[in-house]
């Protein structure tokens, strides 16, 4: 089938899913929502539309409405047989109209309170799939077509050269209160953490990109591509997996084990996944984790068994090939 992909850009996933498509036989056609394809169009929309709900004069409507028209233009120019969305929540009404007639299916990586559904309107657009386990069941009871769909692991995306096996606990994602909160217990502990991001950097441009001053007193890096996140969490001591207030797994869940990289993670319902122990590290306290980060640092067959055993798990159940089986069944029952 002529398939096409409707997807902000967050980290290139889209690729991901547009790859895994394809090598399933369909022709595949993608459209990037929130892309800016040029620094110039990333500094006016940082001043047109960021800036001003910063200062609190601004909303989302006219970013909407663009995003809505350019999305509906996708649709028109590629006459696909079956639209992919994923997330979406910031497209209009026309747009949904457009794909109202054709397969169809959406794909939520958020807790549907972060995003701008409602349950009312996602029974309007058709069938959803999520990551949330706990929203698939709310949305089941309130009648709508719904299956429960974990992220994945882009298998295909090779990582940066082999990087020599380090010392340090890694982290790779935003920076948020508790994650801040763990690591600095860990560094004050004198375990080698090292965060990797924008929100953690105390690059000039990264401070100007998240509209603040100071920095964390963690040793961090500045963004990372995903061919060299994949190295990091690879040649890492461990990588840690922090998820707060979560109910779905992270991406950072099956690319930690997919990379062959010793996850740790703060879940302990992770069964459904992969085996804690065997595949994975779970833990339950900061100072359980502080003796878990020197065990990664010292018993090499046991991480090295780990390593292996996570990313065989990873190939064998949780790649996007796996995961845009289920994206077809959705849009079959449209």
């Amino acid at each position: 089938m002529r398939v096409h992909v409707v997807s902000p850009s967050f980290h290139g996933y889209w690729r991901a899913i547009a790859a895994a498509l394809e090598a399933r036989g369909h022709a595949v056609t993608t459209h990037v929502y929130d892309g800016h394809p040029s620094r110039t169009r990333r500094t006016w929309h940082q001043l047109r539309h960021e800036l001003p709900r910063r200062v609190g004069v601004g909303d989302h409507r006219a970013l909407s409405q663009h995003r809505t028209a350019k999305a509906y233009d996708s649709v028109r120019e590629t006459a696909p047989q079956a639209v992919v969305v994923v997330k979406g929540d910031v497209l209009g009404e026309a747009f949904w109209d457009r794909i109202k007639s054709l397969p169809r299916v959406t794909w939520l990586y958020d807790e549907v309170r972060r995003t701008r559904y409602t349950s009312e309107i996602l029974s309007r657009i058709g069938p959803v799939a999520t990551y949330s386990a706990l929203d698939d069941a709310a949305f089941r009871s309130d009648g709508l077509d719904s299956r429960h769909l974990p992220l994945a692991f882009d298998h295909r995306l090779q990582a940066s050269p082999e990087r020599a096996r380090t010392p340090d606990i890694a982290f790779v994602g935003a920076r948020y209160r508790m994650r801040e909160e763990v690591l600095t217990h860990l560094h004050d502990a004198g375990i080698p953490v090292r965060a990797y991001g924008r929100d953690w950097s105390s690059h000039p441009v990264d401070r100007l990109r998240t509209w603040r001053l100071t920095c964390p007193a963690i040793p961090a890096e500045r963004d990372l591509p995903r061919t060299e996140a994949y190295a990091v969490m690879a040649a890492a001591a461990a990588t840690l997996n922090l998820h707060g207030d979560q109910d779905g797994f992270t991406m950072r869940t099956f690319e930690a084990c997919g990379v062959g990289g010793l996850q740790l993670i703060d879940r302990n319902d992770v069964t459904d996944l992969y085996e804690p122990g065997v595949e994975l590290v779970t833990w339950s306290s900061r100072d359980e984790l502080v003796e878990v980060c020197r065990r990664a640092a010292t018993d090499a067959a046991w991480s090295d068994s780990i390593r292996a055993a996570g990313r065989a798990r990873t190939l064998a159940e949780h790649t996007f090939d796996h995961r845009v089986a289920v994206l077809e069944d959705a849009w079959d029952t449209v």
